[in-house]
């Protein structure tokens, strides 16, 4: 086995506000709306999976198809489908044709927090999130920051403080000692 190198993950997190020099390989960061991806929602590309309910009778193994509990999965997948495309990261995912990738992960997430799941589930959907920028650690990798509301911090700045009355105030210092 090769040892050295540079490897994906290794070293620091890239940081936005390093002092360095410019580098040509280096990628720009990019800026996502904090409002949020609006544009239109794909169709989910995924095929339904069946699910079945699986019992055993006089010692035989029986297999019958579940269509509540199929239309219940699909359902599930639909919803968390359509809150992932309204992340700031979709912006990047449509940018990218990531569709497929966003897909694998919502079923990966849902079969991950089943009763079933085992620990590699778990791993690889916590890895799949990394992968297509919805954990920190994965939107660094990729170099994208969300977009700061300026004029709101601006404002909250400039809000007045709500005064409380001397008695108030003396009674919060006699409380803390």
């Amino acid at each position: 086995m090769p040892s050295g190198g540079a490897r994906g993950r290794s070293g620091p997190a890239p940081d936005l506000y390093a002092l360095r020099r410019d580098r040509k390989d280096d990628a720009e960061w990019v800026t996502l709306p904090m409002e949020g991806y609006r544009g239109d929602v794909p169709d989910f590309p995924l095929v339904a999976i069946p699910v079945y309910d699986i019992y055993w009778a006089n010692k035989e193994r029986i297999k019958e198809f579940d269509a509540d509990a199929t239309e219940a999965l699909r359902e599930s997948e639909l919803s968390l489908w359509a809150e992932m495309w309204s992340k700031p990261q979709a912006v990047m995912w449509a940018k990218l044709g990531l569709k497929f990738e966003v897909a694998a992960y919502v079923r990966a997430f849902l079969e991950s927090t089943s009763a079933e799941s085992n620990s590699g589930l778990k791993t690889a959907a916590l890895r799949m999130a990394a992968e297509i920028g919805l954990s920190l650690p994965g939107m660094h990798s990729l170099r994208w920051k969300f977009s700061e509301d300026e004029l709101g911090a601006k404002r909250d700045e400039s809000a007045p403080r709500a005064s409380r009355s001397a008695k108030d105030r003396l009674a919060a210092i006699a409380n803390g000692a």
